[in-house]
């Protein structure tokens, strides 16, 4: 069952399991919300795959490039050790 993740007050709070069934909904909820100063809060994330971390890396550049603030406000321990597994640092996803 894909979730789809949520927005308030300027966070973006990611769902529990980021995989290829989610990367669609994720970029249409950041495409939705571009131009705006945005938090990401990955503190309920068990899985990160390859597909949302592209997404997201995708954001991270789109919002650096707009001058607008993305920041990594919370992470879960699922989410750290998916990126270093991914080869990634919590920098990249930031502007």
């Amino acid at each position: 069952m894909t979730q789809a993740p949520t927005i308030a007050d300027g966070t973006l709070t990611l769902p529990r399991t980021l995989t290829l069934a989610e990367a669609t909904p994720l970029a249409s909820v950041l495409k939705e919300n571009a131009g705006a100063p945005l938090s990401v809060d990955a503190s309920s994330v068990d899985h990160l795959g390859a597909q949302c971390l592209q997404v997201l890396l995708a954001a991270a550049q789109s919002w650096r490039a707009a001058g607008h603030p993305l920041t990594l406000t919370h992470s879960s321990a699922a989410f750290t050790e998916g990126l270093t597994r991914l080869g990634v640092s919590q920098d990249a996803l930031t502007a």
